[in-house]
């Protein structure tokens, strides 16, 4: 698989790639208020490019559950400042974390390559923003907004459900235009999903991978975790490295972490383990 990014760039998936976070708000579920400095996010970014990353995915707006909504405005202004310093000062892949139009529109002109959508381009103009830039998008699986999507967790069978939602959402982007190898598809877990839930769709993670399509999987850190364990979000690392290999050994492409250098050690276990080969 090959994503093919702005300024003749391009991003292949052969082997599975780390996505590491990079939240520039005050109010994140893990790391809030940490990043929301320039420095300190520049900072942040050479570490994790260092520790492995291979996308930075800057993100302006909390979508833990239960989260409110900020203003286009202000995701401008937390974004699109750090879009343009990291692009500037680094060469690696961005993906812009939002569902607004106007954001992601302002954040591919910046420098982002990816868009990273919760609603799976369900805002208005989205798709029409996609198709025109053609650059790679991430669709997820998510019922309502983060202040309600816990009420909406009623599935007959969640993992059938949640990936005929993405893959119709595929089709509909792929009929408006933007190419099939340009689509991501992340299952949303955590997102309107109870406990169970979210473990049923890492045992059934394989069924996306046959969809054709890339998979993302995030989970790193999530009450997914927490829960089960009884652990706060400090002490997850454990549980957010056995979410990410499980992934990836059920055939995800991308993994989304906050924990770069501990996950890339467990991907590449993974990985040969996988093919049995070692270079």
């Amino acid at each position: 698989m090959l994503l093919r990014l702005p300024r003749n760039r391009q991003l292949l998936l052969d082997k599975c790639k780390l996505m590491a976070i990079l939240n520039v708000t005050p109010d994140s579920f893990s790391d809030g208020g940490k990043f929301v400095g320039h420095d300190a996010a520049l900072r942040q970014v050479e570490q994790m490019l260092k520790d492995g990353a291979d996308i930075i995915d800057i993100g302006g707006e909390s979508t833990r559950p239960g989260a409110a909504e900020v203003s286009i405005s202000e995701e401008l202004d937390r974004v699109i400042p750090v879009i343009e310093l990291v692009r500037r000062e680094f060469d690696t892949v961005i993906s812009i974390d939002t569902y607004k139009t106007a954001v992601m529109k302002a954040a591919i002109a910046a420098g982002a390559d990816i868009i990273n959508d919760v609603r799976a381009l369900q805002d208005e103009g989205a798709v029409e923003v996609a198709v025109q830039t053609q650059v790679p998008v991430c669709l997820m699986h998510m019922r309502g907004m983060p202040g309600s999507m816990q009420q909406l967790t009623d599935y007959q069978q969640v993992t059938d459900e949640v990936l005929t939602f993405l893959t119709e959402r595929a089709s509909f982007c792929i009929k408006a235009g933007i190419a099939p190898g340009q689509i991501i598809l992340d299952p949303g877990f955590g997102f309107a999903k109870t406990l169970a839930q979210n473990y049923q769709l890492l045992s059934g993670l394989s069924k996306f991978q046959q969809s054709g399509f890339a998979v993302l999987a995030g989970m790193s850190r999530k009450s997914m975790i927490g829960q089960l364990l009884n652990r706060p979000v400090s002490e997850r690392l454990a549980g957010s490295i056995a979410c990410a290999t499980i992934a990836v050994m059920h055939g995800a492409r991308i993994i989304r972490t906050h924990d770069v250098r501990e996950t890339a050690d467990a991907i590449a276990v993974a990985e040969a383990t996988m093919s049995g080969e070692l270079e």
